[in-house]
């Protein structure tokens, strides 16, 4: 039968492990900050340059969880509906700015007959 002694030794070892080892890590791992100094000076003006651009996304990314979690139906379902409704929205937008050239450039070869005759 184990003696209290091997009990202690296993208790005392367990918490080494399970209290020393993510405090390791902890410890080893470099923060965001550090990382960031480490970087060439372009590469800190890339990632400054882009971290408004990958904020305004996520916001955009948490604004649309949060429309297609108001819906009843699963999340996955109410997503395929927003992706299909702005799809729509884009082609509606790509054919309107395609309308808006075609118009321009029809009205440009009407300037260019008119001052040839």
């Amino acid at each position: 039968m184990p003696s209290m002694q091997t009990y202690i030794k296993a208790i005392s070892g367990g918490a080494v492990l399970c209290i020393g080892g993510p405090a390791l890590v902890m410890w080893v791992t470099p923060t965001e900050e550090e990382i960031f100094k480490r970087y060439s000076p372009e590469l800190q003006k890339k990632a400054l340059a882009r971290r408004e651009q990958t904020q305004q996304d996520f916001e955009n990314f948490t604004k649309q969880l949060k429309e297609a979690s108001k819906s009843d139906k699963p999340i996955w379902i109410a997503q395929k509906e927003i992706d299909a409704k702005r799809s729509a929205d884009e082609q509606q937008r790509l054919r309107a700015e395609r309308d808006a050239y075609a118009e321009e450039s029809r009205r440009r070869q009407a300037e260019i007959r008119a001052s040839t005759q």
